[in-house]
């Protein structure tokens, strides 16, 4: 560890706190506010938009209607994805000439690039044309995230919205959030930054692969085509799918340390911004700055660990006896440790899944970082709106158990946390280690599962568990130690993160849609404060409690006894 690499952290999260606030105004600005920014250039566009999809902007919909579109949107989005990669070698702009994708990659393809997910089966140079890289899958990363911040602003909505007064319960409408999340926030920001990463190096282009001859004399080919582009909302929306297969790790796609710590920010700007701009919502910026800071909190802690454990010697190195200074096993030379791990502890955080760095090549509590984060339910800020209404989801399990410590019916913003919220709290708690830990379980008993491993042991059942977690949290990110190319691994994936998408969101859209009905209580003097440090404290208790208790007993089978077996000597 050195004092620079502790000032690189430190640094990077100044950055995410200076942006906070003023990217929470404008996305307030863009979704709750009677006009949009630049109403006379995009309003017009606007509205042509929801013309031609014949929508009323004025109509808000009820939480069930909310979630029919956004259940159909989604549905169609990986029919038309499938059917895209299955045709790409009869499309044009496929210089490369590439065969059509197999059935069940391109169905793990379109399921992991529809759910926001991104995970990668395939190699995107040789798999993917242009036309399915720019038409499929860059168009998902702004489509999945839009989706997302909807959910996310709907629960907003029902907890800080009162019954209109014709009895209607409405949350808003989904594709007006769908088009206004694309159309004022993604798509602008996709713009500026996709230049900035053209000045920088990253390719865009519409070139047919170049072959070159190395100084060596060796023969290769250097992969081209429209990355810069892709780049931008991979990062923004915290989709993670790398044009190419190393990802954040290769030149072409993040050439310079700038480039590097830009792709850091993007990724935490519009989950960290949205917490401000809930608390506009309810009238109080405090509500907003709690949850930021129960984030962090985690955030910090994760960040240090994962620096502090890949700061010493890996231990298959060290018993062959070579010098080390850190484990730079698996590392990108151009970044080093520290950047390194704070890209593998910000893509985890965030549910972005892309990466700078092997993290098969971690250290067994380094490896240990990224797979807690996910773990604890893609609340460290989380994905572009998943990680808002995944924290809040926690937040009303927290009053919840303020309210039964102290005797008295448990409120969040002067709303009465009920049975039937505390249900679909917990539904959408449980579905998480359910489908993770089941599919894990499966994966490490089948033939099918097993023969994919490239390692034994302990490491071998973190590769699985780090597979179906990565999944179901639609992170996306691997330890890369296992053959995901299968029948078996496309299919279970592609259902796992379908699963940890909309089994999670459905509950979400009805715990807003129960809550919006609510009255709103005054507070009194027993009521629990849901803004100061008290909160916060509670809250980060309660995520760390609910991923311990449900994770432990498997991370204590890989990673934890991985990392004793590593200290006595023997490695895997």
């Amino acid at each position: 560890m050195t004092l620079i690499g502790w000032l690189q952290i430190l640094l990077f999260f100044a950055a995410v706190l200076a942006l906070t606030k003023p990217v929470g105004l404008y996305l307030f600005h863009v979704f709750e506010s009677p006009t949009q920014p630049l109403p006379r250039v995009l309003g017009p566009v606007e509205r042509v938009l929801l013309r031609l999809c014949g929508v009323d902007r004025a109509r808000e919909q009820t939480w069930g209607r909310y979630t029919a579109a956004l259940l159909a949107f989604s549905a169609m989005s990986v029919v038309g994805l499938y059917v895209l990669q299955r045709l790409q070698h009869v499309l044009p702009f496929n210089p490369q000439h590439l065969p059509a994708v197999g059935p069940a990659l391109a169905f793990n393809t379109a399921a992991s690039f529809t759910s926001n997910t991104n995970w990668q089966s395939y190699a995107g140079e040789s798999t993917m044309s242009y036309a399915t890289q720019m038409v499929g899958l860059t168009w998902q990363n702004f489509a999945s995230a839009a989706a997302g911040m909807g959910v996310a602003l709907a629960l907003a909505r029902g907890l800080t919205r009162r019954p209109g007064p014709d009895g209607h319960k409405t949350l808003g409408n989904f594709w007006v959030d769908l088009v206004r999340g694309t159309l004022y926030v993604l798509l602008p920001l996709s713009f500026l930054v996709a230049l900035f990463f053209v000045s920088q190096g990253v390719l865009q282009n519409l070139s047919p692969y170049h072959p070159v001859t190395t100084v060596e004399g060796v023969k290769q080919t250097l992969a081209f085509g429209p990355v810069a582009s892709q780049e931008a909302i991979k990062m923004l929306g915290t989709n993670g799918g790398g044009f190419f297969n190393a990802n954040s790790a290769h030149p072409f796609e993040n050439p310079t340390p700038l480039t590097n710590f830009v792709q850091l920010l993007l990724i935490f700007v519009i989950p960290a911004g949205l917490t401000h701009t809930y608390g506009k919502m309810t009238g109080d910026t405090k509500q907003g700055w709690a949850l930021f800071a129960a984030m962090s909190v985690l955030f910090l802690v994760g960040a240090g660990a994962s620096y502090a454990a890949e700061s010493h010697a890996n231990p298959a190195l060290a018993s062959a006896h070579v010098l080390q200074d850190g484990n730079l096993e698996g590392k990108e030379a151009r970044f080093g440790v520290a950047a390194s791990t704070l890209f593998a502890t910000v893509t985890t955080d965030a549910s972005c899944g892309a990466v700078n760095s092997m993290h098969d090549s971690f250290t067994a509590l380094g490896g240990l970082v990224p797979l807690v984060n996910m773990q604890l339910g893609e609340v460290i800020f989380g994905g572009v709106g998943a990680g808002l209404y995944g924290i809040l989801v926690m937040a009303v399990l927290a009053v919840f158990i303020a309210g039964l410590m102290v005797g008295r019916t448990p409120e969040f913003l002067g709303k009465k946390i009920e049975a039937r919220e505390m249900k679909l709290a917990m539904l959408y708690v449980l579905v998480f280690p359910l489908v993770a830990l089941g599919l894990s379980a499966v994966g490490a008993v089948l033939p099918q599962g097993t023969s994919s491993l490239n390692n034994a042991g302990p490491h071998g059942l973190s590769e699985i568990l780090y597979a179906y977690t990565s999944g179901v949290a639609n992170n996306g990110s691997a330890f890369a130690g296992l053959n995901a190319n299968t029948s078996f691994w496309n299919i279970s994936l592609g259902m796992a993160m379908l699963a940890g998408r909309f089994l999670m969101m459905v509950p979400v859209l009805a715990l807003a849609g129960s809550l919006v009905g609510k009255k709103v209580v005054p507070p009194g003097p027993g009521t629990f404060p849901t803004q100061g440090v008290l909160f916060t404290g509670l809250l980060v208790s309660v995520v760390v409690i609910v991923g311990a208790l449900t994770f432990f007993p498997a991370l204590s089978l890989g990673p934890i006894v991985e990392h004793f077996l590593g200290a006595a000597g023997k490695v895997y």
